[in-house]
């Protein structure tokens, strides 16, 4: 457990908010928030993680495993034990934290995780971490234009959809506050909006194939 900062509030029963979390950031920390679904979790997943920690010179990045991504049909989305066991099997870099955050704060939705955790933290310089497969959609998220306005944002390349997410409704409308890339080092020091599209090495998992590939098992193992 990492220490406490001096200005922590107590909860009814004595117990510091921020533990409830599971985790606990220090004032001046750079702290990358990556969420999903993580069904299941992959090498691709990862990948963007592990490529924002290190181009954005970030402390920590915390994996936030959603209890049920809004946009997607929960009868697809697998128990949030499994998801979590699946990132946890991942996320073995330094610096990286697995998390049911969201569970524990009651959020649905991004933008008030976003909010939550600033509150609970200040002074923690946080940067929202995102796939560019989810900047293409990222317009349909509640919110999408406050979360560009809480928190600076990092997209990773992701293959097939770069070129696509590059010109998406978010993209297009946050065009005059992307920063190059030579900047990413800066990103958790800058005031929002604020964003980077960082170019990496292409990792072509995903978490729909893996879900195909499980479900085409499956119909065989009854088959026979």
């Amino acid at each position: 457990m990492w220490s406490a900062g001096p200005a922590r509030r107590v909860p009814e029963g004595g117990r510091p908010a921020a533990h409830r979390l599971g985790f606990h950031l220090t004032p001046g920390m750079r702290v990358g928030l990556y969420g999903g679904s993580f069904n299941p979790a992959h090498e691709g997943h990862a990948h963007v993680a592990e490529t924002a920690r290190r181009k954005l010179k970030l402390d920590r990045v915390i994996w936030l495993v959603s209890p049920q991504n809004p946009l997607k049909a929960a009868h697809e989305t697998a128990d949030l034990a499994e998801r979590m066991a699946g990132a946890r099997a991942l996320a073995q870099g330094p610096g990286m934290i697995v998390s049911d955050a969201e569970t524990r704060l009651g959020s649905a939705y991004t933008i008030d995780t976003v909010r939550a955790l600033k509150r609970r933290f200040p002074g923690v310089k946080f940067v929202w971490i995102m796939g560019a497969d989810s900047l293409a959609s990222f317009h349909r998220w509640r919110g999408w234009t406050q979360i560009m306005r809480e928190v600076p944002v990092a997209v990773i390349s992701r293959p097939w959809i770069s070129l696509k997410s590059r010109f998406s409704p978010a993209a297009l409308r946050f065009a005059r506050f992307r920063r190059p890339p030579t900047q990413a080092m800066r990103l958790a020091d800058m005031k929002p909006p604020a964003w980077v599209f960082l170019f990496g090495r292409f990792n072509f998992q995903s978490s729909t194939a893996l879900r195909a590939r499980q479900a085409r098992a499956a119909r065989r193992d009854r088959k026979v």
